[in-house]
């Protein structure tokens, strides 16, 4: 006997092949309730990404509608399945319906924001079954290739940073890393705390994408007895060194070793602030 496999991917589900609709929900209950009860029964078939209750158009009978969207579309079509012409929390059955809208163009890949990430690694590994630290973060502001020229007339100062984040499942022995560079260029006479908030708020945004970076690069392999597998995309181009890593970024074919102007000082009071907020 054949067991089933269903691979799911860290991206924006876009196909409509993982999106059902459901009608026929009466105006008994409150959006609050029915958004909670639609949760509790969907999420039980897969991992959802999006789950949105609406009130039905003036024209038609009072009541709802909603619309839910699967990382799968073998979970969708289940779930569809499975409920369809159910009752499941209120008096009379609802309409479950795939989406059957067409799509004119090919479908272009957007990544998961970070919460997003999290939550759908924890919906099948479980809280501690992945974790995330950082490799190195560092201030590529002053490098060659950091794409600003500042002249003499210029009012602002280009503020960049660099960070390699690691992906673990211990449970699976598999890691990968992703890359992240944000930047800013920030008004010279800016006041002292607010370049140092600014300052902050880069490295933060750099350390999340670098962290969604690694994530990109993960399918879930469901397996039909509902254990799961591990499999990590690997850029043959990309090369991240296991060894003074530290001392490199990586990014669109650009490296830059050993930056100018990074103060080692001052980055790790903030690199050990992040690594403690990528632990979880």
């Amino acid at each position: 006997m054949e067991i089933e496999v269903d691979i799911i991917e860290f991206k924006v589900p876009l196909e409509n092949n993982k999106t059902i609709f459901i009608w026929d929900i009466k105006p008994t209950f409150s959006e609050a309730y029915i958004y909670e009860s639609l949760w509790s029964v969907y999420s039980a078939f897969g991992a959802l990404y999006l789950l949105k209750v609406c009130p039905n158009a003036t024209v038609v009978e009072p009541g709802f509608y909603a619309m839910i969207k699967f990382y799968s579309a073998a979970q969708a079509s289940k779930a569809q399945r499975a409920t369809d012409k159910q009752c499941l929390f209120q008096s009379s059955p609802l309409k479950v319906r795939l989406s059957i809208k067409q799509n004119l163009s090919f479908y272009s890949t957007k990544p998961l924001s970070l919460s997003k990430c999290q939550d759908l690694a924890n919906h099948y590994l479980g809280f501690n079954g992945w974790s995330t630290r950082i490799v190195t973060l560092k201030d590529i502001s002053k490098c060659a290739d950091a794409g600003w020229q500042e002249d003499a007339d210029s009012q602002g100062i280009l503020m960049k940073y660099g960070c390699i984040a690691e992906l673990t499942f211990p449970q699976h022995d598999v890691s990968c890393h992703g890359v992240g560079v944000e930047e800013e260029i920030v008004d010279i006479d800016r006041d002292p705390e607010e370049k140092l908030r600014k300052r902050g708020t880069l490295m933060k945004r750099a350390k999340d994408k670098a962290v969604v970076g690694a994530f990109e690069k993960v399918l879930l392999v469901i397996l039909g007895n509902g254990k799961v597998a591990i499999e990590c995309k690997h850029d043959p181009d990309e090369i991240l060194p296991e060894k003074n890593s530290e001392g490199v970024i990586k990014v669109n074919d650009i490296s830059w070793n050993e930056f100018d102007g990074a103060n080692s000082n001052s980055e790790e009071d903030f690199s050990w602030d992040l690594t403690v907020d990528l632990t979880h």
